[in-house]
């Protein structure tokens, strides 16, 4: 259904180190930046996500939004938290099962430096 999404971010430089490091362990890449934003995606493809210098005095992060990113296996999920956590980010949920969402839920949550709660996840055996 989505085509792309972006989120507004208070420290572009900050964030983008943040994204570069979590979304790598999940096989993503930057695919293009300019002064005021970074685009996300599958090396050589579209972005799919992006972060944009928000202007100052708005409000980055609401209650209750989250975006999951796809991992490719538990251990891409255990790196995007070490990562995240190691650029700024705060835990949300430690990486785990987590039976409540299915059979095979293995996921991480963590909150960026501007507080957007991000998720890693793969649903199937991987």
């Amino acid at each position: 259904m989505l085509h792309h999404i972006s989120l507004g971010v208070s420290d572009l430089e900050r964030s983008a180190a943040f994204y570069d490091a979590a979304l790598s362990a999940l096989g993503y890449a930057r695919v293009w930046v300019d002064e005021t934003a970074v685009g996300y995606g599958k090396p050589g493809g579209e972005d799919e996500f992006a972060i944009k210098l928000a202007p100052t005095g708005d409000k980055l992060s609401a209650p209750g939004f989250h975006i999951a990113f796809a991992a490719p296996s538990a251990e891409a999920v255990r790196h995007f938290y070490e990562a995240a956590l190691g650029h700024g980010g705060e835990c949300e949920g430690q990486p785990g099962e987590r039976p409540a969402y299915g059979d095979y839920y293995y996921a991480a949550f963590v909150s960026d430096p501007d507080g957007h709660r991000i998720e890693a996840v793969i649903n199937g055996a991987g």
